[in-house]
């Protein structure tokens, strides 16, 4: 990847997190910009590296800067309440991203029932299937809310649904994860790897179910199912995967991850509670979805942007000490005192610039390939 394409998207990446703070600081009515941090890193970001990883081009095919302006413009048009435009524009976000996945998968998914297709492989088809998926997804909530009120419900909101694109970006980190993981493939822990991959999938897309009717008690155990899910490919990769720079990170990342769970665990149990009240626990609920945007999905996409590069020259433990300083104690504090916003801002700033801009040819790890 390019410096010019690097450079656009860690400035996304770092306006996102800006935005992530403003609605709380300087409120609109009418207008959330909730929804720019989600789309600016989730979608726009994280859509197009994924198109882009998934062709494996040296240049920025067209179908890819297509998909970036149309991202572009469905995240400021549901920004400004334009969902005529949202829903139109997201008709050529599909096609574009089923075009990619049909070209290097298959127009029906069923590689993902074959038992020689790797898992890794697995995860990357999901991945675009999730991403098509969550984008139809979105624009039926669109038509529902806004114009024929076919449903109602609590929590069948936009903002609940717009949080679905960090899943495809979460799907994509876990190929990256099992493709360094394919050699064990044939040593009898294939059917271990698949059972994560169905239980993670799956998992999260009945989980959300449970979200939507409010079932708290089914939620505990599929979030339970997950949890143990991502403990095991915690323990897979951390003892079967060669010994690399960027094992540091996407292990740093699986970290981020378990934290989540566990914080979603938590979560749901104070929503049981009687003297629930979501303003009192409203910290967690922040420190859950920075620990997935900005420390999980930041993890694999940094990854895959300089896969090619690494080594890289960088002093990892303290650069992955300052990702969790700031995914998990500034950036929450920043949404309650302005001073923490302010410093989560920088720290992420310099995390990501560190990440896409350090030169190559830095540590050197037994077992690396030398580039």
């Amino acid at each position: 990847m390019n410096n010019k394409l690097k450079a656009l998207f860690s400035f996304l990446m770092i306006t996102a997190l800006a935005f992530g703070f403003i609605n709380i600081y300087f409120p609109v009515e009418n207008y959330s910009f909730e929804r720019l941090h989600i789309f600016l890193f989730n979608l726009c970001t994280g859509g197009s590296i994924l198109l882009y990883y998934t062709q494996g081009q040296a240049r920025v095919s067209k179908t890819v800067r297509l998909f970036f302006l149309f991202s572009l413009i469905y995240a400021f048009s549901a920004f400004f309440l334009l969902y005529p435009l949202t829903i139109l524009v997201s008709v050529g976000l599909y096609i574009l991203v089923e075009k990619v996945r049909i070209e290097n998968f298959s127009l029906f998914p069923i590689q993902f029932f074959q038992k020689k297709v790797s898992v890794s492989d697995k995860f990357h088809q999901a991945s675009l299937l999730c991403l098509s998926t969550g984008i139809v997804m979105a624009s039926l909530v669109i038509l529902n809310n806004e114009y024929f009120k076919w449903v109602t419900m609590e929590k069948l909101t936009l903002n609940t649904f717009f949080l679905g694109f960090s899943f495809p970006l979460s799907l994509i980190t876990l190929s990256l994860v099992f493709s360094m993981l394919k050699k064990i493939e044939g040593a009898g822990r294939k059917v271990v790897m698949e059972a994560c991959f169905w239980t993670i999938t799956l998992g999260v897309i009945i989980f959300f179910v449970f979200i939507l009717f409010e079932r708290f008690i089914p939620q505990i155990f599929v979030t339970t199912a997950l949890f143990i899910a991502v403990v095991t490919v915690f323990y897979l990769y951390s003892t079967f995967a060669d010994k690399m720079q960027q094992k540091l990170f996407l292990t740093s990342g699986i970290g981020f991850l378990i934290f989540t769970a566990i914080s979603g665990i938590l979560y749901i149990f104070y929503q049981m509670g009687d003297d629930y009240d979501p303003e009192r626990i409203k910290w967690l609920l922040h420190m859950h979805v920075f620990a997935s945007l900005y420390g999980w999905n930041l993890c694999g996409l940094s990854v895959i942007c300089r896969f090619d590069d690494f080594p890289i020259k960088l002093h990892s433990p303290t650069v992955i000490f300052i990702h969790w300083l700031t995914a998990i104690v500034l950036a929450p504090l920043g949404v309650f005192y302005g001073g923490f916003a302010l410093l989560a801002i920088i720290g992420y700033a310099f995390i990501t610039i560190t990440l896409f801009f350090s030169s190559n040819h830095g540590e050197r790890f037994p077992g690396a390939e030398s580039k």
